[in-house]
């Protein structure tokens, strides 16, 4: 999984613009999430795979059409060759925000925003003066409510992004190639995004796959029956798991070299609480005895770890947490916690690794003086302030 998923090794080499949309497409799907005390989501989740690289390049994607936003797992970036299996929920209403309740109760509001992109050309939600909503969706404004509607239903996409914001403009101006006739069914993008899904994940097990990419349950029981029919999909043995996982027939030669010993896993870094090898808080349990919740939506005293918690990975194992925040004004990469999961031991290797990884996380965040606060076991503290030191000098 950590080979499938491009996180086994350190980067070889610098990144490349294409490199990030060589992520996306191996990913299948790069979950945007705004929260931003350290770099947001998607732009960690690259940085976690490739070291330092321009956060333009994915904006740039974005605008040149090669990636496209819509739902998957959650809100994603998403290859823009998979467009046609991610019109298909468009079309049948199965995503989020999608809801005819709310379209009828707001019928003319929600047609006289279509209407303004129509005429006037793409918009962003800040464009609209209207005031939030005292309750409803996230509070947000009824133009926002709008947009987001129209872009469930597929009707707008997300033209580009500005400061983060989403610029939409009607799909038909972006594609306009593109004709609904070339829709794959239901059962012939689940097929496809049930394959993309193993080959992402290297190696899954049943109960793994829908979560991926949100997909319903018997057209995915149904999906791998054909695909394992059509060799699509090939079953292997796991020692210790009761039922065979599932693997992509290319990943078959990585697997057993894997099982050989022969595909050591070599990368520390940290990872985005949404980054694809974790966003299953079940398979993370299952796989790495990691058990992981998001606390920010917490309020603080209930908070175990802190607000925006990273997961640390090293060498294939899940070693601890950070919980950072990054001053950008003042140059500052802030570790207010660091928590080694029990029975890791604290080692002054593992501080080295430790102490590199967020060395390098805090130079490509421009805030290049990490400031270290308290640190579970206490007896770790001084080996990775030390290091940190070394680094620093």
């Amino acid at each position: 999984m950590l080979e499938a998923q491009g996180l086994r090794l350190p980067p070889a080499r610098p990144a490349h613009r294409d490199d990030v949309l060589r992520v996306v497409r191996g990913l299948g799907a790069l979950q945007i999430d705004t929260i931003h005390v350290v770099a947001r989501s998607p732009y960690l989740a690259l940085f976690s795979r490739l070291g330092a690289y321009s956060p333009t390049w994915l904006d740039e994607l974005l605008a040149e059409g090669r990636i496209f936003e819509y739902w998957a797992h959650a809100a994603c970036f998403l290859p823009m060759e998979d467009y046609p299996l991610h019109r298909r929920f468009m079309l049948d209403g199965r995503r989020s925000y999608y809801r005819p309740a709310w379209y009828e109760a707001n019928r003319q509001a929600a047609d006289d925003v279509l209407e303004h992109i129509r005429t006037h050309g793409a918009v962003r939600s800040a464009d609209f003066e209207g005031k939030k909503n005292p309750g409803g969706w996230w509070n947000w404004k009824l133009e926002k409510n709008a947009l987001e509607y129209w872009f469930s239903a597929g009707v707008v996409m997300v033209a580009r992004r500005e400061k983060f914001q989403r610029v939409y403009d009607l799909r038909e101006r972006l594609l306009p190639e593109w004709h609904d006739d070339q829709t794959p069914t239901l059962e012939e993008a689940c097929r496809a995004l049930v394959e993309r899904t193993v080959l992402a994940l290297g190696l899954a097990r049943r109960t793994w796959v829908a979560d991926y990419f949100r997909l319903p349950g018997k057209e995915v029981a149904a999906a791998i029956r054909w695909l394992l029919a059509e060799g699509r999909l090939l079953e292997v043995p796991v020692e210790g798991w009761e039922e065979p996982a599932l693997i992509h027939p290319s990943r078959l030669e990585q697997a057993l070299a894997a099982a050989e010993g022969q595909l050591p896993a070599t990368h520390t870094t940290l990872l985005s609480p949404f980054d694809s090898l974790i966003w299953d808080r079940k398979r993370t349990r299952e796989l790495f005895g990691f058990d992981f919740s998001l606390e920010c939506y917490l309020p603080p005293a209930r908070r175990t770890y802190g607000y925006f918690v990273l997961p640390v990975l090293h060498r294939g194992a899940l070693v601890g947490r950070a919980d950072a925040k990054a001053h950008r004004r003042e140059g500052v990469f802030e570790i207010k916690g660091f928590f080694l999961e029990e029975g890791i031991q604290p080692g002054e290797e593992l501080a080295a690794a430790v102490a590199l990884a967020l060395q390098h996380c805090a130079i490509w965040h421009a805030t290049p003086q990490v400031c270290l606060g308290r640190c579970q076991p206490e007896t770790f503290r001084p080996m990775l302030a030390d290091a940190l030191a070394v680094y620093k000098t």
